[in-house]
Parts: structure tokens; C-alpha cells; sequence
């Protein structure tokens, strides 16, 4: 009897890694063309106010709103991803953030219908925030688990080059919307950056429904290893985990204050709008090459050595970085962008992916990492905000707000020290060397119970 011969063995993780990118890539152009929106446009369209500076405070607070609701995404979706596969869930994100993208593109302003024009852009930045509770963590588990030992980390840093793919096409959108004449801009022109996520969309989930069921779902639910409460089994059996896990998620704080906080800060001092946004998409376009060969590195001399570079350069470049924005010398604003974010921060972005889902057994690995990474993301999300209550006012405003990065980034270095390293750990190991067994030991009582109760 013969068989049919299997697909080279190459072949999956690249499409895996190729179904992360483009969910990564949507996720990040709706977050860069939010962000830019709530910065440029809509603290005059949505929230109109005297006094310009709380009007800019209530558009960025929108976009703290979305983080809010990440960890909500990441319960539920998880809790699913776990219980019922990795792809559905992923294509189910994939719908909700499109769905609601679109929809903002076209809400009516707060001069049309008043207040309930920010009362819809807040519950479609919550449908995004549901969304992409679960997006990098589905995605990083989903590349994670159909990746070989030794290359986890390369592939699964794709994760992330979907994020400077997405950034960068959402400039390339909204650049030349940002130069319209300002009648335009604030009618139509704000929109069109929205609409155009549909075809992202489209793409995205014709790719994913096309792409198996990962290797380690599959043996969990043949082998009866499901869990049905994952939430559960991670705050009892994975909580220092979940606490590691969360202060590493910190170092996000940097990206928000790069691509959000700077952009509005610069234009206020005097920045040309256009060289900025400019600026900010070339850095992380940059970063496009320099993610997958961070994640490769990482495979070659660990994620925790990779990450530390990555945290330690960043805590030291972002005050030169606002510095170079507050004296507004384009070159240097240009040099130290590169530094920060294609540089340092790619050290980061190009291991997280792998490495926050590693530390989790694969029954509870969907929860444990979409949990974990969105509450400290949470920092993230208001870094802006706070950024903006902190700056002050003179030459060196911009000070606080280095210092508040430089500290999220700190802690971020301490919590990825702690964390156990696995660039080549096999993949039955991953989570601690007694994670399967307490699990399936778990599982086994809670089997007994069900039993002694139906007897009963």
C-alpha cells in the first residue's frame, strides 16, 4: 500500500507565516490610519472644543479606548482559539477589524448628528480593540505551532513585518490625503484610508481559510487535551507567566509614543506635517528587512539576549529622538527615528511573537498569550494620553515624556529577564518541562469529577 507523498515539510510555515503578515498587516494599517487620523483630524471632527489641546486629549483618548477593550478580545478569542482551532478565530478577526475600519470611513461628524458622531467612533474602536485583542497572539500561536525547532523564531517574526507592511501602506494612503487642501481633507478625504481596508480584508481571508489547522491543536483535540475553561489553567498553573509576559509587553509603550505622540508633538512645534509622517513611515519601513533578521538572530543566540539589546536602545535613543523633534532639525528627527525604531525597536518586534507564545503549553497558548501581552499593552494603548499629560512647556517639555518611555522600557527589560529562554526548545516542552504533565493531570481530575458527578 502506498501513500501520497506529503507537502514539503518548508511549505506550511511559510504559508503560516504568510497568513500572519497580512492579518498582522491589516491590524497595523487600521492602528498607524487611526492614529493619524486621531492626531490630524479628529479632535476637529469628532471632538470640537475651545481650547485645542483638550479637544487632541479626547481624540487620543479614543484611541487609548480600542487597548481597553484588547484584553476583553483576548479572553473571549482566546478562549476559542483554545477550545475550537486556531484558523477559525483567525478568520473571524480578521472580518470584525475590517468590518468596523470600513465603518469608520464612514461615520458622520460631530457638526452633522453632535455627540452621537463620537459616541459611534468609540464603538467601532472597540470593535477594532476586540479584534486585535486576539490578532498578534492567534497569529504568533497559529506560526508558532506549525514551525520547526531551531526557525520558530524567523517565522513567527513575520508576525511583525505584517506590522511594517501595514504601517507603511497605510502611509503610503494617507500621506497624500494629508496634503489635501484642508476643505477636502476634513469632507471626504480623512475617509479614504478607511474604506481602502477592504481590500486588505479580502486578501487576508482568502489566504487563511486556505491554511490547515496547526499541528499541536490538532493532537491536543485527537489526544482529548482540550481544555474547556483555558482561562482557568493560566491563572492557576501560569500566572508568574502571565505577569512576565505582560511587564515585557511594556516596550509597546515605544512604538505608540513613536508612531502617535511624535506626530502630534512635532507638528505643534513647528514640524512640517508631511516630513513627519514621512519620517515615521521610513523608519518602520526600514524595519520591514530588519525584523525577520532579528527573528533569525533570535534562533541563533536566544530571545531573551536579542530582546535585552532591543529594550536597552531604545530607553537611550527616544531621548534623542524627541530632543531632535523639540530643536526641529528634520535630519536629525530623520537619523534618530532609523536608530530607535528600524534599529532597537525591530530587536523587540522581531521576538515577541515567538517568544511570548513559547511560554505557554499549546492547550492553553491562544489564552495565555493573548491575555498576558494585552494587558500590558494596556500601557500602550494610553502612552499618548499620558505622553500628552506629561509634556511640558518650554525647550525641555519633551523630557517627561522620554523619561516615561525610558522607564515602561525599563521594566519591560526586568520582566523579559525573568522569563525562561526557548529558542531551541522542543516544541513539548514549551511552557516549563512540567507544563504538559500538570495540564493533562488537570485535565485528568477534572474527568474523574464529571464522571463521579454524572454517577451521582
Amino acid at each position: 500500500m502506498t501513500t501520497a507523498p506529503s507537502s514539503p515539510p518548508t511549505m506550511t510555515p511559510r504559508r503560516a507565516a504568510t497568513a500572519a503578515l497580512l492579518g498582522s498587516a491589516l491590524e497595523y494599517y487600521d492602528f498607524f490610519v487611526y492614529g493619524a487620523a486621531a492626531a490630524l483630524v479628529f479632535n476637529v471632527l469628532f471632538f470640537p472644543s475651545g481650547n485645542p489641546a483638550v479637544a487632541l486629549i479626547a481624540s487620543f483618548a479614543t484611541f487609548a479606548v480600542g487597548y481597553v477593550a484588547r484584553p476583553v478580545g483576548a479572553v473571549v478569542m482566546g478562549h476559542f482559539g483554545d477550545r475550537l482551532g486556531r484558523k477559525r478565530v483567525m478568520l473571524a478577526t480578521v472580518v470584525m477589524m475590517g468590518v468596523a475600519s470600513f465603518a469608520i470611513g464612514c461615520l458622520p461628524t460631530y457638526e452633522q448628528v453632535g455627540l452621537f458622531a463620537p459616541v459611534l467612533l468609540v464603538a467601532l474602536r472597540v470593535v477594532q480593540g476586540f479584534s486585535a485583542g486576539s490578532e498578534s497572539a492567534g497569529a504568533s500561536t497559529l506560526t508558532v505551532e506549525h514551525s520547526p525547532v531551531g526557525r520558530r523564531g524567523f517565522f513567527t517574526s513575520f508576525v511583525m513585518v505584517g506590522y511594517a507592511v501595514g504601517c507603511s501602506l497605510a502611509t503610503v494612503v494617507f500621506l497624500p490625503v494629508a496634503m489635501l487642501p484642508h476643505d477636502a481633507l476634513y469632507t471626504w478625504g480623512w475617509r479614504i484610508p478607511f474604506w481602502l481596508s477592504a481590500v486588505v480584508v479580502v486578501i487576508t481571508y482568502y489566504v487563511r481559510s486556505h491554511l490547515d489547522e496547526t499541528p499541536a491543536f490538532t493532537e491536543a483535540k485527537e489526544g482529548s487535551r482540550v481544555r474547556k475553561r483555558p482561562l482557568n489553567d493560566v491563572i492557576k498553573h501560569h500566572w508568574r507567566d502571565v505577569i512576565r509576559v505582560a511587564g515585557a509587553s511594556l516596550m509597546a509603550s515605544m512604538q505608540t509614543l513613536f508612531a502617535v505622540f511624535s506626530l502630534s508633538y512635532a507638528t505643534s512645534v513647528g514640524v512640517d506635517r508631511g516630513a513627519m509622517l514621512a519620517i515615521i513611515s521610513g523608519a518602520i519601513a526600514l524595519s520591514i528587512f530588519g525584523i525577520p533578521a532579528v527573528g533569525y538572530l533570535s534562533d541563533v543566540i536566544g530571545r531573551k539576549r536579542t530582546m535585552l539589546i532591543g529594550a536597552a536602545g531604545c530607553a537611550l535613543t527616544v531621548f534623542a529622538y524627541l530632543w531632535s523633534i523639540s530643536i526641529t532639525n528634520v535630519l536629525l528627527i530623520a537619523i534618530f527615528a532609523f536608530v530607535n525604531m528600524s534599529l532597537f525597536f525591530s530587536c523587540y518586534n522581531g521576538v515577541w511573537t515567538s517568544f511570548f507564545a513559547e511560554q505557554f503549553p499549546a492547550p492553553v497558548r491562544f489564552t495565555g498569550m493573548a491575555v498576558s501581552n494585552q494587558i500590558g499593552n494596556l500601557l500602550a494603548g494610553f502612552a499618548p494620553l499620558i505622553a500628552a499629560l506629561l509634556l511640558g512647556s518650554g525647550p525641555s517639555g519633551w523630557l517627561p515624556v522620554a523619561m516615561f518611555g525610558a522607564i515602561a522600557t525599563g521594566i519591560a527589560a526586568l520582566a523579559v529577564i525573568g522569563m525562561r529562554e526557548t529558542s531551541n526548545t522542543p516544541a513539548e516542552l514549551l511552557g516549563g518541562p512540567r507544563s504538559a504533565e500538570t495540564l493533562d493531570r488537570s485535565h485528568s481530575e477534572d474527568r474523574e469529577r464529571s464522571a463521579a458527578a454524572t454517577t451521582i
